[in-house]
């Protein structure tokens, strides 16, 4: 039996806590976004990869109606590589005081400012994603009256394209801004699903599911589509990784080590401190497979110019 007033282990707080506690968020988070969005997998990659975007074209003779005896043509498709994404670890720290924890507690001085770290890494990665797909070499497709018109524009040309590609589409998943939804419907209800910082609607206007964003992620007037199968989510493994070798090593999380956490202690200015690395992306491997949709407000206008074959009047 110890003896009285012995400090045991129990009355420490164990480090290893709050990083398990991290990576399982985080995981968590984007196990529900490829849940909610439909992503088959995440594919692993080296640090310092470069991701190429491409381009599919049907660029000769069809074929189809060949004479009997005659010689069937080639179809010509041309696929591109458009652009080059390099993949390399990010970097966040953050460091608490003992003064902060001595003023407002170990709940809010610690946790919260955890909670805020995870939510900025997530607002980082979807922010990139966004602006990617409001990209240059996207279909665009002007002049539709109506924010319902935009929506159907925005799917059949989405099907168009990956039926000329030859490609499967399974579901068509939508971005648009949430005042767009609410001024379309009025005060009609609709069941709007949030779950871990994500608003989306399933099985909204023959769209498989409609996230909501906001007006820094998708401003009003446009409305982006894509199929499910063009968006893969790339990642660094920090565990599989000479960062140990070198005397870093981070807590991870499960089969999918998305993000890496280490959290220690700075006796020598009376601090805890928290470090993150990652390297993930949400990436459209056909950046022509994305189309963006407007017209119907006027407020919008598109950071490219249109092409005219991309022009369709509703």
């Amino acid at each position: 039996m110890a003896q009285d007033n012995v400090i045991t282990t129990g009355q420490f707080i164990d480090v290893s806590d709050r990083e398990i506690a991290f990576v399982t968020r985080f995981a968590q988070t984007w196990e529900a976004l490829r849940d909610i969005m439909g992503i088959c997998r995440p594919i692993q990659r080296a640090p310092g990869t470069t991701l190429y975007t491409l381009k599919a074209e049907v660029t000769g003779n069809l074929g189809g109606s060949v004479g009997e005896g005659e010689e069937i043509p080639f179809t010509q498709i041309e696929v591109t590589e458009t652009k080059g994404h390099k993949l390399d670890i990010e970097k966040w720290a953050k460091a608490v005081t003992i003064e902060s924890i001595n003023q407002r507690g170990y709940d809010v001085a610690v946790a919260m400012t955890d909670q805020a770290l995870l939510d900025e890494l997530q607002t980082d990665v979807m922010g990139r994603f966004y602006a990617f797909l409001d990209n240059e070499n996207a279909t665009r497709l002007i002049n539709n009256t109506t924010f319902q018109m935009a929506l159907a524009m925005a799917k059949g040309k989405v099907l168009s394209i990956w039926k000329n590609m030859h490609r499967t589409v399974t579901r068509v998943v939508g971005f648009v801004n949430v005042l767009d939804v609410y001024k379309y419907l009025g005060e009609a209800a609709i069941s709007v699903q949030t779950e871990f910082g994500f608003s989306y609607i399933k099985n909204f206007m023959g769209f498989d599911t409609i996230f909501l964003c906001g007006d820094d992620e998708i401003p009003q007037g446009c409305v982006i589509a894509t199929p499910v199968e063009n968006i893969c989510l790339y990642y660094i493994n920090p565990s599989q990784s000479d960062y140990q070798r070198a005397g870093l090593t981070y807590r991870t999380d499960g089969m999918t080590n998305l993000i890496g956490f280490h959290s220690d202690a700075n006796y020598r200015r009376a601090q805890t401190e928290e470090y993150a690395i990652m390297g993930m992306t949400l990436f459209a491997e056909y950046e022509n497979g994305i189309v963006v949709t407007s017209g119907y407000d006027a407020n919008y206008e598109s950071p490219y110019p249109v092409k005219k074959t991309s022009t369709l009047k509703a």
